[in-house]
């Protein structure tokens, strides 16, 4: 399964780059990911880390859902459990599911974070986004910029402005949480 998500991502991000006329090139300068690591992620020779991922839907004007949406062709209204794809982040364990049928504009999506993992994004993939993060077990430690939010099960926040931020889990055991977003209109 993690072979077919890698190979669907692979055709995706090559796709989406070129609908916006953009060279490696030109995405690499954007994204700040190399040009060899954009190829190598296009050709399906490399699985893209959460964080690179991140960077390169940011470049692309893409939510990270959007561009795993896509990957994943979800268009339908109903998308049962049994459906709902799982990506796992090679480099740190990091599992999402994309809960949210595709095609809407309210994306949901569940994150299981391991123990001592951290997880970042820059401040460009939140420009377009509102998002909201509900913890559903364990402790999740949140950057937003120079900010740390300590979050336990049952804490909601709605980020900020745009800034980079980091998912950070400090403890010894799982954490999970749910990702709402929209895009600012």
């Amino acid at each position: 399964m993690q072979d077919e998500i890698t190979a669907s991502l692979a055709a995706t991000l090559r796709a989406a780059r070129t609908d916006r006329n953009l060279s490696v090139n030109g995405l690499a300068d954007r994204s700040g990911v190399s040009r060899a690591m954009i190829g190598k992620i296009e050709r399906g020779d490399a699985q893209p880390t959460a964080a690179l991922l991140g960077r390169l839907s940011a470049a692309l004007g893409l939510t990270l859902s959007e561009l795993v949406a896509r990957a994943e062709r979800g268009d339908k209204r109903v998308r049962r459990a049994a459906d709902q794809p799982v990506w796992t982040d090679p480099e740190t364990g990091y599992r999402r599911r994309a809960l949210s049928p595709g095609g809407g504009t309210i994306e949901l999506v569940e994150v299981e974070l391991p123990p001592g993992a951290e997880v970042s994004y820059p401040a460009d993939a939140y420009v377009f986004i509102e998002q909201q993060i509900w913890v559903t077990r364990g402790h999740l430690r949140f950057r937003e910029g120079e900010i740390d939010h300590e979050l336990d099960a049952g804490d909601c926040l709605r980020l900020g402005p745009p800034a980079p931020c980091s998912f950070v889990n400090p403890t010894g055991r799982t954490c999970r949480y749910v990702v709402a977003l929209t895009k600012r209109g």
